[in-house]
This record gives structure tokens, C-alpha cells and sequence, in this order.
């Protein structure tokens, strides 16, 4: 580890991803609470940036802008503050301090794991901002620790999530797809959506299981956009919709648009993704959902993109 005098003469940049599910299968409540799950992640084009300034007091402080940033506290109750505080207890000193400016492009309470990209970032900008000696398999631990979503951030491009999502296996990464996501009025809450997902069990309206069939992941894998769109799945979309009804509204209004392909609800919604032919088929699609009552906001994106960008930047450099 390099002394904390020369740690704060760079400020450290890390671009994240997004995510959404492709595939996301959702099996049994499980005794530790969670529900096994096989899910296909994909890395998408719209992205948070934070940028991590280090000190020599050993505080940690967060400061946020963009995408819904005004609801977030910026407390120890972050998970940005909650990921640099447990690598510096894991791997660091506590004189070891931070400052975290997080702008955000990911829509929040999305669907799309903002808040586990900028914990996943700021992981990466404070390992190099401490000039710290961290494995990338000790990361994605400590990323398991902090949310089932947060080590595929670490990776980016596909890969097949296990367990509660948290094990992961690489996956090829063939074309590109387009995407365009349509953003709701309202978050949903993850723990509601699963509680909902266990009712309907209950109630014999769905059939849990983390099953992902060969021929469907070959689809998802095939990078062509026809077979991509017939085998995308996720089993927490109905208890999405029963949860906020308006949202199947928003995906027949997108499904309508000539040249989409397919939709679904991201991860535990509320966004809606639409898969598109092609880019010229996904800007009319986008223009048209602009114009909906259910939608909010409209984002364009492609995957399956890299993962992290890190930079390291002069700290007299202004951002």
C-alpha cells in the first residue's frame, strides 16, 4: 500500500454500467430468505459515473446529482458508503478516507441496479485511490456482501447468475442488441416483488423455478435479435404487474411499436425493455413511448457492453 499523501495526489473516475435480466428465473423462497434464481445479466449502455478524491482523516463522504439523486441519502446508509467502508475495514487503514461524488444516468429504483453499480464503482475507485492489493476474486466477495446484483457490476458483458445471483459464470458476448427502456412514475419495492412472487405461489398462480433451458440460453446467447427476443424471460413480471397494473399498459403500448421485437419488466421493475430489429427501429419506438401516460421518461441503450472503465486522473484535474 502506497502512503495516503502520495493515495491523494490522484483522483480515481469509474464509469458502471447498467444491468438488466434477459432471463431471470425465479425458483423457491429459500430458508435463508432468499429465493434461488438463474438469471442471464446483460450489461447495458447507460451508465453512473463516480469519482473518488482521497484523505487522510479517514472520513467518507458522498456527494450525488443526476438520475433521482435528490431522494437518496448520502449517509453510511448508502451503498456507495456501505461498499467503501467495508473494503477499508477488509483491506485498508482507518485513516483512509474518502470523498465519492456519484452522477447518476441509471434510472433509481429501476429495475437496473443503479444502487449496485455505484457500490460496485466505488469499490474499484477506492482500490485504486488507497492503492490497495485486492484480488478480483476478494471483490466480487465483498460485492457479494453488500447485494445479490453487485458482483456482475464488477464484470459487465453477459453472464449466468446463480445461487441468489451472487455466483457467477462469464458468457459470450455475440452482437448487438438495442434496447429502449421505458421509465415508470413510480420505483417498485425488490423485498415487496418477491413477497408478491411467494403469494402467488401460494395461490397456485405461478410455479417457481430456477430452471433456464439450453435452448432458451442459446437464444439469449445468439446476439440475433429475433431469437434473443423469443426466449427472454423473468418471473418476477407478474408479481410486477399485479403489484402495478399500470405497467402492462406500458408494455402493450411498446409491444404495438412496429420493429419491436420484444419487452419485459426489468428485474423487479418497474422499467420496461424493449428489444428493437434495429437502432432505426428503436428511435421511433422511443419517440412514440414518449408520448404515453404511463411513462415517465425514455432511455435508449445497447448490450451487451464492457464493464467498468477506471481512470486515473491528476487531482488538480477538475471533473
Amino acid at each position: 500500500m502506497m502512503p495516503m499523501t502520495e493515495a491523494q495526489s490522484w483522483r480515481v473516475r469509474v464509469r458502471i454500467p447498467a444491468k438488466i435480466n434477459i432471463a431471470l428465473c425465479v425458483g423457491p423462497r429459500r430458508a435463508d430468505g432468499f429465493h434461488e434464481l438463474s438469471t442471464v445479466f446483460q450489461a447495458v449502455s447507460l451508465y453512473d459515473q463516480v469519482q473518488a478524491t482521497g484523505r487522510a482523516d479517514g472520513r467518507i463522504e458522498l456527494t450525488m446529482s443526476g438520475e433521482g439523486s435528490e431522494r437518496l441519502a448520502c449517509d453510511r446508509t448508502n451503498l456507495a458508503v456501505r461498499a467503501a467502508r467495508l473494503l477499508r475495514d477488509r483491506h485498508g487503514n482507518p485513516r483512509q478516507g474518502v470523498e465519492l461524488r456519484i452522477d447518476k444516468q441509471i434510472p433509481m429504483a429501476g429495475g437496473m441496479a443503479g444502487g449496485s453499480a455505484d457500490a460496485a464503482g466505488t469499490l474499484l475507485a477506492c482500490v485504486e485511490c488507497w492503492r490497495l492489493e485486492v484480488s478480483l476474486d476478494e471483490l466480487l466477495g465483498l460485492a457479494a456482501e453488500l447485494g445479490s446484483d453487485v458482483p456482475f457490476l464488477l464484470l459487465g458483458g453477459n453472464a449466468l447468475g446463480t445461487g441468489r445471483g451472487e455466483r457467477l459464470r462469464a458468457l459470450p458476448a455475440a452482437g448487438r442488441l438495442e434496447w429502449v427502456f421505458a421509465l415508470a412514475g413510480r420505483g417498485l419495492s425488490t423485498p415487496q416483488v418477491y413477497r408478491r412472487f411467494d403469494e402467488l405461489a401460494e395461490l397456485g398462480e405461478l410455479t417457481p423455478s430456477s430452471q433456464l433451458a439450453s435452448d432458451g440460453l442459446a437464444g439469449l446467447l445468439s446476439g440475433e435479435p429475433d431469437r434473443v427476443a423469443a426466449a427472454l424471460r423473468n418471473d418476477l413480471q407478474a408479481p410486477a404487474l399485479d403489484l402495478y397494473p399500470e405497467l402492462a399498459g406500458t408494455l402493450a403500448a411498446g409491444l404495438a411499436r412496429p420493429g419491436v421485437l420484444g419487452g419485459l419488466v426489468c428485474g423487479s421493475g418497474p422499467t420496461c425493455a424493449f428489444l428493437c430489429a434495429d437502432a432505426s427501429s428503436a428511435g421511433a419506438a422511443a419517440a412514440s413511448l414518449a408520448g404515453e401516460p404511463t411513462v415517465r421518461a425514455v432511455r435508449r441503450g445497447h448490450g451487451p457492453v464492457a464493464g467498468p472503465e477506471v481512470a486515473r486522473l491528476a487531482r488538480a484535474e477538475e471533473s
